[in-house]
């Protein structure tokens, strides 16, 4: 065998890799966006709209269940841009394909994990952006907003504003992004891992290519 055919069957065999990473990214993103909507719906049906009964505290006063709709983004800014972040959140999962399947960021399994919270997110408050929630006998603001539920202070002085799962995966996806880059090269080993998958750094690459054409 060639050098050429060794790296073109090295490189179809790259393929199930991602396959594998493709198939993890589209079970987190549905799994995470699914028990969000779930529980969104259970606690709504359970809990009434805003304002409908008191806290149900898990742990009082620290930890309860409230529902709540937020036509803003992060803290409520933005309110009545609901269409707007919705476009984002659309234009944001495009991204996020783009990054794992075409540049190949999903080569790595941290990475793959961190976009699969993150697409999860999107799914559950995108569901809400778009109004497939609402219906007309609500309040018109709402038909963009997203339902939050889970809420957590201090004390009423410092009270976090109401979330959801979306918005919890969210933060972990993003997190996870952020751990990265401030400490990069300690998830090495979980790029490409299997070792007949690995791939050649572009220089030796280039250099193989010059070498397998002048023989053949």
């Amino acid at each position: 065998m060639t050098p050429k055919s060794e790296r073109q069957d090295a490189s179809s065999r790259t393929e199930p890799s991602l396959l594998k990473r493709g198939v993890l990214f589209l079970s987190l993103a549905v799994l995470g966006g699914g028990l969000d909507l779930y529980t969104k719906q259970a606690i709504f049906a359970w809990r009434g709209l805003p304002g409908e009964k008191d806290i149900w505290w898990v742990w009082e006063p620290y930890f309860g269940i409230e529902t709540a709709v937020n036509i803003g983004a992060l803290f409520g800014v933005g309110a009545g841009k609901g269409t707007l972040f919705a476009a984002i959140s659309i234009l944001a999962a495009i991204g996020v394909i783009v990054w794992l399947f075409v540049f190949r960021g999903a080569r790595s399994l941290w990475l793959t994990w961190a976009m699969g919270l993150v697409g999860g997110g999107i799914i559950g408050n995108l569901y809400d952006r778009l109004g497939l929630w609402w219906d007309a006998t609500m309040n018109p603001e709402w038909k963009s907003g997203v339902r939050d539920w889970v809420l957590w202070r201090i004390n009423e002085q410092w009270t976090w504003p109401n979330f959801n799962i979306a918005d919890s995966l969210l933060v972990v996806g993003a997190g996870m992004l952020l751990y990265q880059s401030l400490f990069p090269g300690q998830f090495e080993s979980l790029v490409d891992e299997d070792p007949s998958s690995s791939e050649t750094p572009a220089e030796d690459v280039a250099a193989e290519n010059v070498a397998a054409d002048a023989s053949d």
